[in-house]
């Protein structure tokens, strides 16, 4: 089976469009047509539903969409390699990170590009549940979660250990306080992220098991938006401490203790544990153990 056929296919799928995929390829919209029917005869699998006016994938297109993906992602595996070869120092370091998180790997990418400015850094946005799957396919080399895997196939160490912050409005009626009692928490109104997390369900059980009603009537998309919603006395929240330590510092929000809830969070950097990694990753691997 050639390739081409396979890149088309999953630039059709991607863009939803034989006209888009034309345009990205530099191709007209007939020979990307045919590129799809060779590959549907080679196969002998219909892999696109043409019946209706959205492009939909039929389960064999979807099987063969996954594959793709796996060859686009050696495919770049193998040109990065032979990069590597020809100047150490070039490549390219592709790790993964959900939204908190990727604030642990500014201090460190801030190092790694002043060692190999040559390298091309890129830090992929990603639920940290999925991290782990996405670094067993193939699909990262490095990603960065707030939780132990607890899989053979991944190694996993420990590089910042951080802890949830109760915050508040400098406004709310608790900003004067040093510390409060969980049982003052059943009247707030929790924002919260919609994403669920270990620390979550921690926050959860304690809730439960002291009885009293943790109050999460309003959920945002990003830590960016429960800080702002905080900011503005529409609720409180439990938000990693780095996410708001600059806040706290310039009085944006109050960092209250529950006297009952003291969570920390231990920051690991995950790879395979028996793939071979590039020079790049490598690199940055040998850089964080050193720090």
């Amino acid at each position: 089976m050639e390739l081409y056929p396979l890149k088309v296919f999953l630039t059709v799928a991607s863009e939803k469009s034989f006209s888009r995929a034309a345009e990205k390829m530099l191709r007209t919209q007939p020979a990307i047509s045919l590129a799809i029917q060779k590959l549907e005869s080679d196969l002998q699998e219909r892999l696109i539903d043409r019946s209706g006016k959205e492009l939909l994938l039929t389960d064999a297109g979807r099987i063969v969409y996954d594959y793709a993906r796996r060859f686009e992602n050696l495919t770049a595996d193998l040109e990065n390699a032979l990069s590597e070869l020809r100047d150490n120092s070039a490549g390219r370091l592709i790790v993964g990170a959900n939204e908190s998180t990727s604030l642990y790997l500014l201090g460190h990418i801030e190092r790694y590009r002043r060692l190999y400015p040559k390298v091309k850094v890129q830090v992929r946005r990603s639920l940290s549940s999925k991290i782990p799957s996405q670094l067993i396919d193939g699909d990262l080399e490095l990603g960065v979660i707030s939780y132990d895997p607890e899989d053979q196939r991944l190694h996993s160490m420990v590089i910042y250990t951080d802890h949830l912050a109760f915050v508040v409005s400098p406004q709310h009626r608790f900003a004067t306080r040093g510390q409060v009692s969980i049982n003052e928490l059943g009247m707030e109104t929790f924002i919260a992220h919609y994403v669920l997390s270990p620390y979550r369900d921690v926050v959860l059980k304690e809730f439960q098991r002291h009885k009293v009603q943790l109050n999460m009537d309003v959920e945002m998309p990003t830590v960016e938006t429960i800080r702002l919603m905080v900011q503005r006395n529409e609720g409180v929240a439990f938000l990693p401490h780095m996410c708001v330590e600059q806040d706290v510092a310039q009085d944006a929000l109050r960092e209250i203790k529950v006297k009952e809830i003291a969570v920390d969070r231990k920051i690991r950097l995950v790879c395979p544990a028996k793939r071979s990694l590039s020079h790049a990753a490598k690199a940055f691997l040998e850089l964080v153990k050193s720090s």
